[in-house]
């Protein structure tokens, strides 16, 4: 073979390689999102009355940005899920009140943004509101980040009660002063919530459902919250007065990556 030869058939492979990549990337890219199974609903489907505050698909989270994933500011559920909710919601909206959810279903791609999130030591920026007595390096450790989430599983919420009538919750603004989450109500940011005793996703051991230091009406608001879920079903997370899981759960082991988002719920397989 001359040297020619040789040259030309290289160049062929090389391009031969080049289009092969191009293709493999091309049908990457053309790959359709995940879809939501069936039993899956958007929440306001079932009951338009609970309040939605996706937090989310906004910066005011402790991430500080939209997390991956949040497509819309839309709670998913899966169906028993959400119905139970419902049931929840009518027996609350006699006593005046309202529940407002922060979190539902929970791609895992937003999993692995908390993950990559928790690694980075250096990003420290929402850490006066969410975790002022954390060190960031005891996240895993302290079990405040993890690998996998039951939201993931579509019959975990995060939520509060509202007091009715109400207001929508006045937007963050990044870079806006922080107060720590655990603060007294006038002086940590506003929620519509009633007094918890801390603020949605304080990385703290007053945010216990029944932390004994926790008393008076920021108790009986926590009591009232866990008392009319567990009666439907719910199983609160200790260590998180605002988390609930439907039980039995329709996907206890599957951990779905379909984007939060109304097109997810098109086209069920």
């Amino acid at each position: 073979m001359t040297r020619l030869s040789r040259a030309v058939r290289g160049l062929v492979t090389a391009v031969a390689a080049l289009l092969a990549a191009t293709a493999a990337s091309a049908t990457a890219q053309a790959k359709p999102e995940p879809k939501a199974p069936r039993d899956f609903v958007a929440l306001n489907d079932v009951d338009p009355t609970i309040i939605q505050e996706i937090r989310y698909f906004t910066p005011h989270n402790f991430v500080g940005e939209t997390v991956d994933g949040y497509r819309q500011p839309l709670c998913i559920l899966t169906r028993p899920a959400a119905e139970a909710l419902h049931t929840a919601q009518r027996k609350l909206l006699r006593q005046g009140y309202s529940l407002k959810v922060y979190d539902c279903y929970r791609p895992q791609r937003a999993v692995d943004h908390f993950v990559r999130w928790a690694e980075d030591l250096d990003d420290q920026r929402m850490k006066a509101e969410f975790y002022p007595n954390v060190d960031k390096t005891r996240l895993f450790a302290d079990g405040y980040i993890a690998e996998k989430s039951g939201h993931s599983r579509g019959s975990t919420v995060d939520l509060a009660l509202v007091e009715l009538p109400t207001e929508p919750t006045r937007p963050y603004h990044p870079g806006q002063p922080l107060t720590p989450c655990f603060a007294p109500e006038d002086e940590r940011f506003p929620d519509t919530a009633v007094d918890m005793g801390t603020g949605y996703d304080c990385f703290d051991t007053l945010s216990h459902t029944l932390d004994p230091r926790v008393q008076g009406e920021q108790r009986a608001n926590r009591l009232l919250l866990k008392n009319t879920l567990e009666d439907l079903g719910f199983v609160n997370l200790a260590e998180e007065w605002w988390h609930y899981t439907f039980k039995p759960e329709t996907h206890p082991d599957t951990y779905f990556d379909f984007p939060v988002s109304r097109r997810s719920l098109t086209g069920h397989n």
